[in-house]
């Protein structure tokens, strides 16, 4: 009898660094946060992301749940899901970056409820725009202007630099996704602003996808930093000679994630009211809502 092929034990640590790697780039996490966040040592986690550290199981789980994903999820073999699951990676596989939306759109439609544009939900990074064309949008359709950031700090009952500093990355996103329901269980038209990193949370982008129709602000890397600064915040620049590099970064990490918005505004070298004209045309091509124009 044929003796079933494995992967050896330098493969299966070299899949697992990959896959830790990848989703702290996704959630927006230095090396440094998912050591305070998971108690692990920085050095244990490089030594772990370049496949190279026989981690134990306990320390494992604590880095998953920092990751807030399961210890399965991030062991499981391929051998582990269904045939169709295989089938359709690999149809996916096949398909180019365009032809990949179009097929997860698809899936949305025929399989999650409608995205009419009775809730819109903004997603970009800070210094996109969000707050300025969000809350002149609302005000334009006479909705609620929900900044997601303020309902978290209710929740919390500080401000997101304090609920960072005591609970860590986990607790901010538990708030986060508590904040998230709250809202779309008590508000069926609004215009909400997210933060962020909310993206990396693929729970939470899919309830955005199928509750909301999704709009990515987008802008350059340079016009991100450079608008945070002009707003006097100048914590981009502090402890980080590498600021616009790691911005870069976190960009490239959630770029694919923040592809999936239903619309794409550009505001790169834009003025406000040519950003604002974009996405009011842009909703009044593309949603149901008839209120919209």
């Amino acid at each position: 009898m044929a003796v079933e092929e494995k992967e050896s034990p330098d493969e299966l640590l070299e899949q697992l660094g990959q896959k830790v790697r990848a989703l702290r780039a996704g959630r927006g996490m230095t090396r440094k946060m998912l050591s305070a966040d998971s108690a692990v040592s920085e050095r244990y986690l490089a030594q772990l992301e370049q496949g190279q550290g026989n981690i134990s199981i306990g320390l494992l789980q604590r880095v998953a749940l920092a990751l807030r994903t399961d210890l399965a999820a991030l062991v499981q073999g391929s051998n582990e899901v269904s045939a169709e699951q295989v089938l359709i990676n690999e149809l996916i596989q096949r398909l180019d970056p365009d032809d990949q939306h179009r097929a997860l759109q698809l899936l949305y439609q025929k399989f999650a409820s409608s995205h009419e544009c009775r809730r819109i939900a903004l997603i970009g990074m800070r210094g996109a725009g969000k707050t300025t064309l969000g809350s002149r949008l609302a005000e334009h359709l006479d909705i609620p202007f929900v900044q997601l950031v303020t309902e978290i700090e209710k929740l919390g009952g500080m401000p997101v630099a304090e609920i960072l500093s005591l609970s860590g990355q986990d607790g901010y996103r538990s708030l986060e996704e508590k904040a998230l329901f709250d809202v779309l269980a008590r508000m069926e038209k609004c215009v909400i602003e997210t933060g962020g990193s909310i993206v990396s949370e693929t729970r939470l982008l899919n309830t955005l996808l199928t509750t909301c129709h999704v709009v990515w602000i987008k802008a350059s890397p340079e016009e991100h930093m450079q608008r945070v600064i002009d707003q006097g915040d100048m914590r981009p620049m502090q402890s980080n000679d590498d600021a616009m590099a790691a911005l870069r970064r976190i960009l490239d990490a959630r770029e694919s994630f923040y592809a999936q918005a239903h619309t794409v505004i550009d505001t790169a070298n834009n003025k406000l009211p040519d950003s604002y004209g974009q996405l009011v045309a842009a909703l009044s091509e593309k949603c149901l809502s008839p209120h919209i124009a």
